[in-house]
């Protein structure tokens, strides 16, 4: 789907604030509200707008570490691949998780509540997984710059 100017900033606008209404996107993009909410709608149908999503302060909920895991596998046979993919869907500690091309074939995105429990995810849930091979983990200490909108 080829999006237009109007599309871009449409976009731009529920990035930085989901919650706008169709009259709200109109009045910023000088359009009718109907046009608006067809716009958002053909977006949505499209697949462009996955989701709407609340974005949360991890440690006002009590999740205090913030690390990135990298996996080695011992092997990339199909099936440990796929067995090492269930289990990191199973955690809820790693909200998020790549392929990688390098010396990593995995990056994991884990928030813990504290060095306690990252410790037990790596040691009593990953690293004894058959296919892997090696754990590596960097804790955050400062995010400086928060999860960005996509550049339109």
């Amino acid at each position: 789907m080829k999006l237009d100017s109007t599309d871009a900033r449409l976009l731009s606008a529920l990035q930085q604030n989901a919650h706008l209404t169709a009259h709200e996107l109109g009045a910023l993009l000088n359009l009718s509200t109907s046009q608006a909410g067809r716009r958002r709608q053909r977006l949505e149908a499209a697949g462009i707008i996955r989701s709407y999503n609340a974005r949360l302060d991890p440690a006002q909920i009590g999740l205090t570490v913030q690390a990135f895991v990298q996996i080695q596998m011992a092997s990339h046979a199909p099936e440990g691949a796929k067995s090492l993919a269930r289990l990191v869907a199973l955690q809820r500690e790693i909200i998020s998780a790549w392929t990688l091309t390098g010396e990593a074939d995995y990056l994991l995105r884990v928030y813990c509540a504290d060095l306690a429990d990252l410790n037990r995810l790596i040691h009593q849930v990953l690293l004894p997984h058959p296919a892997v091979a090696r754990v590596q983990s960097q804790i955050v200490m400062d995010q400086f710059k928060t999860d960005a909108p996509l550049p339109l």
